[in-house]
């Protein structure tokens, strides 16, 4: 296998909205139905979301997996503050919990998308997306590195758990109109050592 990470490209735009889908266990299709204005379908919005050049969800903060010069996944992430904001008055209810969660972990990278489309699953492309995640977060000189997965998703946690990732806290999933069969978002998180915040 012919494994290659690389900075994510506008034209990766359709396997990145298909990837970020499939961490987010079909919840963000689900908002982009919400957010699909007269004519346009969810992938639309899911597809003109990753071609932008800013916002948390964009190419330009995707690193991708590429095997044999094909994209097979993915990671996005970022800096979580030493203090983050208080959670706005007006953030949709289905995110609070999240961010709450993420709030949980200041001064961590946070892994906000880690996914590999099914047919080049369990071949150590997560493993080696999250070696690359750490390499970022201690790059950044943060204090750790973060990550919140469903708790219906036992083969997610197992696989931050081999990398030394440890539940931190726990919150009910509101979920309005999306379907999973999950009840609980989980933060995991691990210290890169020194005096961390988690």
């Amino acid at each position: 296998m012919d494994l290659k990470l690389r900075p994510g490209k506008r034209e990766d735009a359709d396997v990145l909205a298909k990837l970020v889908n499939y961490a987010g266990e079909g919840l963000p299709r689900y908002l982009w139905e919400q957010l699909a204005m007269s004519g346009q379908s969810a992938w639309d919005v899911g597809l003109e979301r990753a071609r932008r050049d800013d916002g948390s969800f964009s190419y330009r903060n995707a690193t991708v997996a590429e095997v044999n010069w094909r994209p097979a996944g993915c990671l996005i992430g970022y800096e979580i503050s030493s203090a983050p904001e208080p959670i706005p008055d007006d953030m949709p209810a289905m995110f609070v919990p999240l961010q709450q969660l993420e709030n949980l972990a200041p001064d961590t990278w946070y892994v906000n998308v880690l996914a590999v489309m099914p047919e080049y699953r369990n071949q150590g492309l997560g493993s080696a997306l999250l070696d690359f995640a750490d390499t970022c977060g201690k790059q950044s000189l943060r204090s750790g590195i973060s990550v919140i997965v469903s708790d219906a998703n036992p083969s997610a946690r197992r696989l931050y758990e081999r990398h030394g990732y440890v539940e931190k806290a726990r919150r009910q999933m509101i979920k309005e109109g999306w379907q999973n069969d999950g009840s609980s978002w989980v933060l995991l998180a691990k210290s890169f050592g020194g005096n961390s915040t988690i």
